[in-house]
């Protein structure tokens, strides 16, 4: 008689998944004997997940701790480059690739996320899921694995440009016209619209940033 094994939780990718979701917040301290008790994993996978996280710059020590890095001005400049080009490639190839399946989740998405303008935090999610799409439709396993490394720096964002006033709505007008340009074969088209966008999220970030800045001072 066969006993069913219970499938081992994967902590590296739990804490990820914690941090994606703003449950583990930029400056936040990451302890080992706090994790392993949420997530109901032994300390070891948690530390090896830890040491982990940290090669690949999404954590940071602080004397003998763990927490969330962040990211200055600079950096968040790298990231933004980085990711219009990558972003506008996977645009220009879903728009030579894509299935008729898959842009018609494209267009679902778009109609489902109006009801969300107004919720930053849910249209955030929505914005994740979109991009997500978009990177699927690419059907380059290996630009959707650097996107992925890519959107992984993205949770290090304390918060999001879609919080901004008007931008959630800017922001499906803008993802109409990607898919748009994705449903015509337009490969030129899909990729500016999609390098632009990332631009103009990139223009409302910093200017988020120096307003909270701004508001911080005495």
């Amino acid at each position: 008689m066969s006993t069913q094994k219970t499938p081992q939780k994967d902590a590296y990718r739990l804490i990820l998944d914690a941090i994606d979701a703003g449950q583990y917040r930029p400056g936040d301290r990451l302890v080992e004997s706090e994790l392993a008790e949420r997530f109901g994993v032994s300390r070891t996978p948690i530390r090896e997940a830890l040491q982990r996280l940290e090669t690949q710059a999404i954590l940071t020590r602080d004397g003998r701790s763990m927490i969330v890095a962040s990211l200055d001005h600079n950096q968040l400049a790298e990231l933004y480059v980085v990711r219009g080009e990558l972003e506008g490639l996977a645009a220009r190839l879903a728009a030579r690739n894509a299935t008729p399946e898959e842009i018609r989740v494209l267009r679902d998405m778009l109609e489902a996320d109006r009801a969300l303008v107004g919720d930053p935090d849910a249209m955030a999610r929505a914005n994740r899921r979109f991009h997500k799409q978009i990177h699927l439709a690419s059907h380059n396993r290996f630009l959707v694995r650097q996107l992925d490394l890519v959107h992984r720096s993205m949770a290090l964002l304390a918060s999001t440009s879609i919080a901004a006033e008007g931008r959630g709505a800017r922001t499906l007008d803008e993802h109409e016209t990607i898919v748009t340009a994705i449903e015509a074969g337009d490969g030129d088209g899909a990729c500016k619209a999609l390098r632009e966008h990332i631009s103009r999220a990139f223009i409302t970030r910093l200017k988020l940033d120096a307003r909270d800045v701004e508001a911080a001072r005495p």
